[in-house]
């Protein structure tokens, strides 16, 4: 039966900001009050123009919580450094609308955007439909009429009733699963790792990350049921950290590779999987190396080096530097405290937003249980424009009676004005949106 969820609230930044904003803007007024879980929208959709679906290049499709991005964005390097044109779907965006449908290792242009979109809205008649499903029927427009060699396709939410879960991927890639959107996932692991799993096609190779013992578990056998051949992270395939980068085993095989240009040791973890779809598709070494150094991913643990806030802390503070990440749950914020554990010592400044649909305890619990050694301060702040982010003091409160430093600022700007110590690490952190806030200012 299909789940009936409120539908979230409607973020201004959702739209674009060029001539598809009116196309955006009509197709987002159409999203029901509920969300009912299903695919029938979407079928019927794609009826409608034909199933452009069917005529997309081959597929690797990817769920997961954390690392879906990171993940597809690694491998996207990976295969353009082998030569192939790629597309890739994403969401959310952090700017402009367009960041979600690649084309050939390219932002959609405006006219196309505006053409894909235009022909689903007729072709949707004005009936109820969420604002996902109607533009990935329009991405799938997209990929389906340009050539490529691969079209790397991220679930927007779950997998089971995603509406990118209409296709048959030459593979499947399942990140670690954790607690997120447990209002449309349900409440346990286990709940969450069965939507996730829905992305399972009989036949279809599964590469699979390191899990949590039980969701591991639940998920090889959901493959063994239903045909699936897996391989498994820490058994089939491994990524471990070498005195030259990474050393990457799989098939009896073991490469010596470079660490990925994006930080952290969780993304280690992520390398291992887009490596393994990379082997299964083909790709040499080579590519592998180059597609790891050049791989570009924003807002996560991505070192800010101009813009007017980065000049104002330089003017300031020169010895103080500023990353921004976009993670916003419990397991983000393990990974950013793993980071800054690794760094040398300095006081440590987090300017954080989160969403109110976002579970802020558990993160900033996270956060305070991984600092334990550090001088930590949190500087809550809004999201401009977004009407579901948490008041800055209610994140104080909550930050404050778990023992941590905080206060509340309007802005991150004034945020970023009341640091004081010469070497700070500053992390914008908690939210995409305060992420692509921040992205759009600095250019």
């Amino acid at each position: 039966m299909a789940a009936r969820r409120k539908a979230p609230a409607r973020n201004p930044q959702s739209v674009s900001t060029d001539g598809s904003d009116l196309l955006l803007g009509r197709l987002l007024a159409l999203h029901p009050r509920l969300i009912d879980l299903s695919l029938d929208r979407m079928w019927r959709l794609l009826a409608a123009v034909d199933h452009p679906q069917d005529k997309c290049p081959p597929i690797i499709h990817i769920a997961g919580t954390n690392g879906k991005g990171s993940t597809a964005a690694m491998l996207r390097a990976i295969l353009e450094a082998q030569g192939h044109r790629v597309h890739a779907y994403h969401s959310p965006h952090l700017i402009r609308f367009h960041e979600r449908i690649i084309l050939g290792g390219e932002a959609i242009a405006e006219p196309l955007l505006e053409e894909v979109l235009g022909r689903v809205e007729a072709a949707n008649q004005g009936r109820p439909i969420t604002f996902f499903e109607v533009t990935t029927a329009a991405a799938f427009l997209a990929f389906g009429e340009h050539p490529a060699d691969y079209l790397i396709l991220e679930v927007g939410l779950g997998g089971r009733l995603d509406a990118t879960n209409v296709v048959t991927p030459k593979c499947t890639a399942i990140t670690p699963i954790s607690f997120d959107h447990q209002e449309f996932l349900g409440d346990t692991l286990l709940s969450i790792a069965e939507e996730k799993a829905g992305i399972m096609k009989a036949g279809v190779p599964l590469m699979l990350a390191a899990q949590d013992k039980q969701v591991e578990e639940f998920l090889l056998a959901q493959a063994m049921r239903r045909g699936v051949p897996v391989k498994l992270a820490g058994g089939d395939f491994t990524a471990l950290r070498a005195a030259h980068g990474i050393s990457f085993a799989i098939n009896d095989e073991t490469y010596d590779l470079p660490l990925p240009a994006l930080r952290g040791q969780h993304q280690i973890d992520n390398a291992a999987l887009a490596l393994a779809c990379a082997d299964y598709l083909g790709v040499d070494k080579t590519a592998m190396a180059n597609g790891l150094q050049t791989v570009r991913w924003p807002a996560r643990l991505q070192k800010l080096s101009k813009g007017p806030m980065v000049r104002a802390l330089s003017a300031r503070l020169p010895q103080a530097v500023l990353y921004l990440d976009g993670g916003h749950n419990e397991a983000a914020a393990h990974k950013l405290a793993d980071w800054v554990m690794a760094q040398e010592v300095r006081p440590l400044h987090i300017i954080l937003a989160m969403l109110a649909s976002k579970a802020h305890d558990k993160y900033l619990a996270a956060l305070q249980g991984g600092l334990a050694d550090r001088q930590v301060h949190i500087h809550a702040v809004p999201i401009d424009g977004n009407d579901n982010a948490l008041p800055p003091d209610k994140l104080v409160t909550t930050a404050q009676n778990i023992g941590l430093s905080a206060s509340a600022h309007a802005n991150p700007a004034a945020a970023l004005a009341g640091i004081n110590d010469e070497d700070a690490l500053i992390v914008i952190a908690g939210s995409l949106y305060l992420a692509g806030d921040v992205l759009r200012q600095h250019g």
